[in-house]
């Protein structure tokens, strides 16, 4: 089995130009799912270049799906030997906007190498992985292989950064077509370059959106400051109740006291990784991989109120707010989404009216650790980094995961990818590094291999 790591290796060291030659071309697309940002065009085009490149490597049953929510999954199936195992790799061409240019040291739509990374929207989160998984074939390919050691299914899906669940619909429509033994979700990274990390939680995620209503227009704040009821001094007294003087989210009805059993997250580096100022605190009571992994987080996203420039000596008639919920495996997101939705209403002001709209759901997930495929699969990428793999949790959400999860629920799915603190994913300067993109293309092409030897 040493062998094959080798060959796999030198194979795949040699075809990293091609490899940053398909990123450049993939990450060239301005592949947001929202006509509002960009063409639709675009999205239609990275989803026909990834569809025609998985036809060149064998996967001729391949073509786009029309999803509910309009957009477009790549879906690829290839038939290995009798009887081999199914194994589904999955990824996303979308990407975030790009839309503040002006933070971005070079083009968004251009990847760039500087120091060793390679930057452009998607570069990390997710359009790498789709090239990672396309090296591995292609290095399976060139090794001499005269068909994969294992049956295929490849989802690249169009719409996982928007958030519309249209994939997820389609899984549950057509649950068959993502039948599979293993699924490697090719969409979370490594808490450092060169540590292989495999993702085994999930948090789930609610948006919310809730609106204050209080005065019939904007009335003058010297003639009835003081009486006339602000709403939007209403609906920041509503979001103070959301977290207590540590930090610590306090929504009634929601636990907050959970405890990450895994590897923890050291909060020096945490600091560092988020960027805290100095002499600002991290917060919670509890220790960082329990806040971020463990337990319910609330965001504000965004507050629909006068900018400060340009602002007038008016009170506010309305106000609104984009909340974003994250919870860890174990609790409903719905349920958790309800409570906060409860509690906005409840704690409201001097009787102002409040409305609340639930705009986004995605469940949470634990994974399975102890199967045949995450012990094949660890050990072929701690090979192919040459150092221990790790398992740590993942504060984001993937809700595509607990949808496969459902539709299948004897299937072993792991979690695994290509972003690193120095990312910056969904935001300005996204960036990979090259290194963990070629020993992740090595893992998983050894772990096909031995999971058909």
């Amino acid at each position: 089995m040493t062998h094959d790591l080798d060959q796999l290796a030198t194979t795949v060291h040699r075809l990293m130009p091609q490899a940053l030659a398909d990123l450049t071309e993939l990450v060239a697309f301005r592949s947001v799912q929202d006509p509002s940002v960009e063409d639709p065009q675009q999205c239609r085009l990275a989803a026909e270049w990834v569809r025609d490149h998985l036809i060149a490597l064998g996967l001729s049953d391949t073509s786009l799906v029309r999803t509910p929510d309009g957009s477009d999954a790549v879906i690829g199936h290839y038939e290995g030997p009798p009887g081999a195992p199914r194994v589904l790799l999955y990824a996303h061409y979308d990407v975030q906007p790009a839309s503040t240019t002006d933070a971005w040291v070079s083009d968004p739509f251009t990847l760039t190498e500087r120091d060793g990374r390679y930057y452009g929207r998607g570069a990390a989160d997710c359009k790498g992985s789709v090239v990672s998984h396309l090296t591995a074939l292609r290095a399976l390919a060139a090794i001499g292989q005269t068909e994969y050691p294992v049956s295929l299914t490849v989802v690249i899906e169009g719409s996982e950064e928007q958030g519309t669940g249209g994939l997820e619909q389609y899984v549950a429509a057509h649950p068959d077509e993502f039948e599979a033994d293993v699924i490697l979700i090719q969409d979370t990274g490594n808490v450092v370059v060169g540590q292989p990390t495999l993702t085994v939680a999930l948090r789930g995620v609610a948006d919310v959106v809730v609106r204050v209503e209080s005065l019939a227009g904007e009335l003058h704040s010297g003639a009835f400051g003081g009486a006339a009821p602000d709403a939007l001094a209403a609906l920041v007294s509503m979001l103070a109740t959301l977290r207590d003087g540590e930090g610590n989210t306090t929504i009634e009805g929601l636990a907050a006291d959970g405890v990450w059993p895994g590897t923890a997250y050291d909060e020096a580096t945490f600091r560092t990784d988020a960027g805290i100022r100095d002499g600002v605190a991290v917060l919670g009571s509890g220790a960082v991989a329990d806040m971020v992994w463990a337990r319910p987080a609330v965001t504000i996203l965004g507050i629909d109120a006068p900018p400060v420039a340009g602002s007038v000596a008016a009170i506010q008639p309305t106000a609104a707010a984009r909340l974003n919920l994250r919870v860890p495996p174990g609790v409903d997101a719905g349920e958790a989404a309800d409570l906060l939705m409860a509690q906005l209403r409840r704690v409201a002001p001097w009787g102002v009216r409040v409305s609340t709209e639930l705009q986004g759901l995605g469940s949470p997930f634990g994974a399975r650790t102890d199967t045949r495929e995450f012990e094949t699969l660890r050990s072929a990428l701690a090979e192919a980094f040459g150092r221990p793999v790790i398992t740590a949790g993942q504060g984001g959400s993937i809700p595509l995961t607990a949808a496969l999860a459902t539709a299948h629920p004897d299937a072993s799915i792991v979690m695994l990818g290509l972003s690193d603190p120095a990312s910056q994913m969904h935001a300005p300067n996204e960036s990979v590094h090259p290194g963990d993109l070629e020993r992740t293309a090595v893992g998983v092409a050894t772990f096909l291999c031995r999971l058909g030897g």
